[in-house]
C-alpha cells in the first residue's frame, strides 16, 4: 500500500521530468537567460501577471455563489485564499487542489466538505463544457490559416504532420495514453464516493445547487470570466518576446486550448506535456524552434513562480485572525 502510495505521488514527476529533459536536453542555456534578463520586455510579463491573480478571484467569487444556497457562507477572502492555494498544492500532488480547498474551507470556515465538493464537481463540468466551446471555436476560426498555410507553401497534410519527429509523435502518443488512462482511473475509483447515503447526498446536493444560486447569468459570466482570464495570461506573455510580439489572438487561443487539453496529463502544473505542446504548436505556425522551446519555457516558469507565490499568500491571509467561523446562515464578509 505504501508503495502505491508512493509511486502514485512520485509518477507525474517522473513523467514530467522526462518530458522535460527530452525536450531541453540540448538547451543552449547561456541565450536562455539572456532571453530572460536582457531581451525580455518585463512589463508585458508583469501585465500578464497581474492578469494571471484573476482567474482565482473569480473562481472564488463564482464557489461562493454556488455555496450560499446550500446554507453555507464562507467569507469571499476565504474563498478567494482557498483557490489560490488549491493552484500551489496541486504542483505538489497534482489533481490534489480540488480536495485542498474543499477541506480549507472545511477548517477555517466550517463549511461542510462534501457540499463544497460537490459544488467543484459542478465547476469541473461547466468548465470543462467551456473548454470545449472555445477549442470548437478557435478550431474553426482558423481553418481558413491552415488551408492557406498548406496552400501558399505548396505542402499537404502529410508534409505538414511530418515536421513531427518521431520522437515527438512518441511523446503525443504518451500523452494520449496518459490522458486515457487517467480518466479510466478516475471512473474506476469512483465507488470512493459511494461509502453512505449521507455522504452522497450532501455531494449531490453541491452538485445541483447550481439551480439555486441568487444569479445564474453572473455564475455563468464568472466561469466565462476566468477562461478570459486564462487566456489573457498566456497571451499578454506572447508580447514580452520579439519573435511572438503581434502573434495572431485566434491563433494564441488555439495553441491555449491545445495547451489546456495538454495539463489533463497529471503532471505538477502540466509541466513537461504543456511545453511540448505549446512548443510543437508555435514551430508548425512558423516560429524558429529554439525561440518556441525557450516562451514555452520562460513562460511555463515564471507562471509557476507566480502560482508557488500566490499560495504563500493565500495561506498566510487565512493565517492571520478573522471573526468566528461563518456557518449554516451565519455570513462574515472579510474580502
Amino acid at each position: 500500500m505504501m508503495l502505491k502510495k508512493t509511486l502514485r505521488i512520485l509518477l507525474p514527476f517522473i513523467i514530467g521530468a522526462a518530458i522535460l529533459w527530452w525536450m531541453y536536453r540540448n538547451m543552449d542555456w547561456q541565450t536562455f537567460f539572456t532571453l530572460l534578463t536582457r531581451d525580455m520586455d518585463w512589463g508585458w510579463m508583469a501585465l500578464s501577471l497581474v492578469v494571471g491573480i484573476l482567474p482565482c478571484v473569480f473562481r472564488g467569487l463564482r464557489w461562493r455563489m454556488a455555496l450560499t444556497p446550500l446554507g453555507e457562507r464562507p467569507s469571499r477572502r476565504a474563498c478567494i485564499d482557498a483557490c489560490f492555494m488549491s493552484y500551489a498544492a496541486s504542483l505538489v500532488i497534482p489533481r490534489i487542489g480540488e480536495v485542498t480547498r474543499c477541506g480549507t474551507l472545511k477548517t477555517h470556515c466550517g463549511t461542510s466538505f462534501t457540499h463544497s465538493l460537490g459544488t467543484v464537481v459542478t465547476e469541473r463540468i461547466i468548465d470543462s463544457i467551456l473548454l470545449i466551446l472555445i477549442s470548437a471555436v478557435a478550431f474553426f476560426t482558423q481553418l481558413p490559416w491552415l488551408f492557406r498555410f498548406l496552400r501558399e507553401t505548396g505542402t499537404d497534410y502529410r508534409q505538414f504532420l511530418a515536421r513531427f519527429t518521431s520522437a515527438g509523435y512518441l511523446v503525443t502518443a504518451a500523452c494520449i495514453i496518459l490522458i486515457i488512462l487517467v480518466a479510466l482511473w478516475i471512473l474506476w475509483h469512483m465507488h470512493a464516493f459511494r461509502k453512505g447515503r449521507d455522504f452522497f447526498g450532501s455531494l449531490w446536493d453541491g452538485i445541483a445547487s447550481l439551480r439555486k444560486v441568487s444569479s445564474l447569468s453572473l455564475y455563468l459570466l464568472l466561469s466565462f470570466a476566468i477562461w478570459a482570464s486564462y487566456f489573457l495570461h498566456f497571451y499578454i506573455a506572447f508580447w514580452a518576446f520579439d519573435f511572438t510580439a503581434g502573434f495572431p489572438p485566434f491563433m494564441a487561443l488555439f495553441i491555449f486550448c491545445i495547451g489546456s487539453f495538454a495539463v489533463i496529463v497529471p503532471t505538477p502544473n502540466g509541466a513537461g506535456p504543456w511545453h511540448f505542446a505549446v512548443k510543437t504548436m508555435l514551430v508548425l505556425c512558423g516560429i524558429a524552434e529554439q525561440a518556441a522551446v525557450f516562451f514555452a519555457l520562460a513562460v511555463h516558469t515564471i507562471q509557476t513562480l507566480l502560482v508557488v507565490v500566490l499560495g504563500i499568500y493565500g495561506a498566510a491571509d487565512l493565517a492571520r485572525p478573522t471573526p468566528s467561523p461563518s456557518h449554516k446562515g451565519r455570513e462574515v464578509d472579510t474580502l
